[in-house]
């Protein structure tokens, strides 16, 4: 009997019975016995890693809570840890201990010896779980600031007042690194925005992830005229205006695939601010009921996108997820017998059996203009990527009113706001009362890290706040749960986010009230009358669950 067999029979992880079978499909397959156990259904993946390791007499380390030294981490160089996949992550008296997912790369261990010049202890990782660590500590900070520097050094003192356009545009130029590594590190950190903020002395460099900005980098003055012009030659952007704001766009290939900013200039008083948003442009596959909507709120979200006609509005802050919760009920709803159309600015997410249009306004084509075309195309249901202006939201209601599915958002600070907003625009309020059929209001909070939140005992406080607007039948919780921080984390404390949502329907009561003109608060008293959860109600439901910390919660909503 092995010594893989004599462990997993020992540690009691499969029966006699389910080795054999094993051992039988690894004799009939040609595969190894650890192949054939994870065939068989007899472990998992995951679940075999360890035994594997334990079987050859080596350390498996659970490199997501174990406590990586990020100076040893840094020894070697990131494309050797790409490559490999391996990640040094501390020093045990003269030896390094390197996390591995194929410990028998004898090439690797002797590529990380030489860097090292010290020993090296070979352990066993789960293969995701490294690639996620890999990412996390194998950074290009340093790289960038090297750099950054390097160009400071070399830059010429007339060339800093004119920008040299020559240098920046060279592929093999300081500055193409540099704005590359930049955007393939804010990817890796799952980075939503690239905000590059001249200053007097210096330029600053923050990412926003998880809804957070963070401060990354902070790089010499002389460079920004070059990585600014770098950006603005990418994104197709007239490089020589400077007095007004620019939009543009950029596609990049980073590790082998295409990443597509969505780019923005804005004037200061030190120089231009660039601020780059990262589009998710891969096939989407987001299921709406991962998006932590209550059971009440879905159930009045489902009853309106499953009708053949209304209209149903996402309302939120710029980054709360109002076009994902539309593309995953798009996605609840898409049907071969069903013609799905949308207009977009830009074309965030690609989604097979969807018509996706983009917004070219100096093509002439608009919001307005597309969405005439888009009736005389026969559609179901049409998805427009906001409504700006009066030309636009007239059209998506008169729509809404002639036998189609619309869907939209809008700028607001809560549901019953969004009607209001529709009058402000021009549309009559019979006409806003008889098309509007769904609100959905919604932010997004930081999640609480599961491996490391704490449980603590409420202050009075923060119990009477709970209370003002506590609507749930069990009583409210006596233990709530905080942020404490992790390896698995980086020490935040929050890991991913989650969305808290307002679901107002439009009764006939309200019809009638929005065609009296009835102020917001009027609406919001009966809506709330009605059964709608509120932004504040819906987030205490998730602290008491422990999903997220009173904190945070106050952080986003008001």
């Amino acid at each position: 009997m092995s010594a893989l067999e004599q462990t997993l029979l020992s540690r009691g992880l499969v029966s006699r019975d389910q080795l054999d079978q094993a051992v039988r499909q690894q004799t009939l397959d040609g595969v190894t016995l650890g192949q054939a156990l994870v065939s068989t259904g007899a472990l998992t993946e995951e679940d075999l890693i360890p035994v594997l390791a334990e079987a050859a007499g080596l350390r498996f380390i659970d490199i997501d809570v174990f406590p990586v030294d990020a100076r040893v981490a840094a020894s070697v160089p990131a494309a050797v840890c790409r490559r490999h996949l391996i990640l040094p992550v501390a020093r045990e008296g003269d030896a390094v201990l390197l996390a591995m997912a194929e410990p028998g790369n004898i090439v690797a261990l002797d590529d990380v010896r030489s860097y090292l010049g010290s020993a090296v202890t070979p352990a066993v990782a789960q293969r995701g779980a490294l690639e996620r660590a890999i990412r996390r500590w194998v950074r290009s900070d340093s790289e960038i600031d090297s750099i950054g520097q390097s160009i400071d050094s070399t830059v010429r003192e007339e060339e800093r007042d004119l920008g040299p356009v020559g240098e920046a545009v060279a592929e093999d130029s300081p500055v193409v690194r540099w704005v590359h590594l930049l955007i393939s590190q804010a990817i890796h950190d799952s980075c939503s925005d690239i905000h590059l903020e001249p200053e007097e002395h210096d330029l600053r460099v923050r990412y926003r992830i998880d809804g957070v900005l963070h401060e990354m980098q902070s790089s010499p003055k002389s460079i920004q005229s070059q990585v600014i012009s770098r950006i603005k030659i990418m994104a197709n952007i007239d490089i020589a205006e400077r007095r007004k704001p620019q939009d543009g766009r950029i596609s990049i290939a980073i590790d082998g695939g295409n990443v597509d900013l969505r780019v923005a200039t804005l004037p200061t008083v030190w120089g231009e601010k660039v601020v780059m948003r990262i589009l998710n442009t891969a096939a989407v596959e987001v299921d709406l009921r991962k998006l932590s909507f209550s059971e009440a709120s879905f159930e009045r979200f489902k009853a309106s996108y499953t009708k053949p006609y209304g209209m149903i509005l996402a309302t939120g802050p710029t980054g709360s997820g109002k076009s994902t919760t539309l593309y995953a009920a798009i996605r609840e709803i898409s049907r071969p017998d069903v013609n799905i159309i949308t207009i977009e600015d830009p074309v965030e997410y690609r989604m097979t059996g969807i018509n996706q249009i983009q917004v070219n306004p100096k093509a002439g084509l608009t919001f307005a203009s597309a969405l005439r075309s888009i009736l005389r195309a026969d559609p179901d249901v049409v998805l427009v990527g906001e409504i700006r202006d009066g030309e636009t939201a007239k059209i998506a209601v008169e729509a809404a009113l002639t036998g189609h599915l619309v869907l939209s958002t809008l700028h607001t600070n809560d549901a019953p706001s969004a009607v209001t907003r529709l009058t402000e625009m021009g549309i009559e309020p019979f006409l806003v009362a008889s098309a509007l059929d769904c609100v959905v209001a919604q932010r997004l909070a930081r999640r609480l890290c599961e491996r490391c939140r704490e449980s603590y005992t409420p202050s009075q406080a923060e119990v009477d706040m709970m209370r003002a607007d506590w609507v749930f039948k069990e009583p409210p919780p006596t233990k709530l749960y905080r942020p404490k921080g992790c390896a698995a984390c980086a020490q935040t404390g929050f890991k991913g986010r989650m969305a808290v949502h307002e679901v107002m329907t439009v009764s006939k009561e309200l019809e009638h009230l929005t065609a009296l003109r009835k102020s917001t608060r009027e609406l919001n008293e009966l809506a709330r009358e009605q059964g709608m959860i509120s932004l504040r109600q819906d987030g205490w439901g998730k602290v008491a669950k422990g999903m997220t910390s009173v904190g945070e919660l106050l952080r986003v909503v008001a």
